[in-house]
């Protein structure tokens, strides 16, 4: 369940090369600038997102149907724009104790540091909800997002052939990447 510290959630920090970036989660007031995120994507990257960003409405409707018990979205800016977006996808049932991340960053704020901080906030917020697993699914081919991950402490626990199919119907493997974020009570 969302607490009042969650929606609170703030990090500041600094970029190497000055730029200053809040994390925050989304809120409804930044519909439009989480469009313009999404806007500038080039197609042959749009391909691997599982979602059509290039629709106003898809993207309009993450916002306008904010549901942080579901899906809680936290959101770095500088300035007033939104350059990278994280989003922790919890699990009920018998998953209630484990949570898929997904993040995405402006194509000028890549390679800077602010994915590690994104991820970081996203463990954060796991932490403070009790999980005991992160996980993330990176198609095969993003070796770089694997090797990142990687070195924020997910492991690589397997690989599911062929199951991302790409707009035009071709088919991509997918790893899966969990993070251990507490042990089950009774293991030592």
């Amino acid at each position: 369940m969302v607490t009042k510290e969650d929606l609170l959630y703030r990090q500041v920090f600094t970029l190497k090369d000055g730029a200053r970036v809040l994390i925050r989660p989304l809120i409804k007031d930044d519909k439009q600038a989480l469009i313009y995120l999404f806007t500038p994507i080039p197609q042959e990257e749009r391909r691997f997102m599982r979602h059509n960003v290039s629709d106003e409405n898809t993207v309009s409707g993450w916002v306008e149907n904010l549901d942080y018990d579901h899906i809680f979205p936290l959101v770095a800016v500088v300035g007033d724009r939104l350059v990278g977006d994280a989003t922790i996808h919890f699990y009920s049932g018998s998953a209630r104790h484990r949570a898929e991340i997904r993040i995405f960053l402006a194509k000028d704020f890549r390679h800077r540091g602010l994915g590690t901080k994104l991820v970081q906030a996203a463990i954060d917020i796991a932490k403070r909800r009790s999980l005991y697993l992160l996980e993330v699914q990176v198609v095969r081919d993003v070796t770089y997002l694997i090797k990142a991950m990687q070195k924020m402490g997910f492991e690589v626990v397997g690989t599911l052939e062929d199951y991302f199919m790409l707009p035009d119907g071709e088919l991509r493997d997918v790893v899966i990447m969990i993070n251990r974020l507490r042990l089950p009570e009774g293991e030592f």
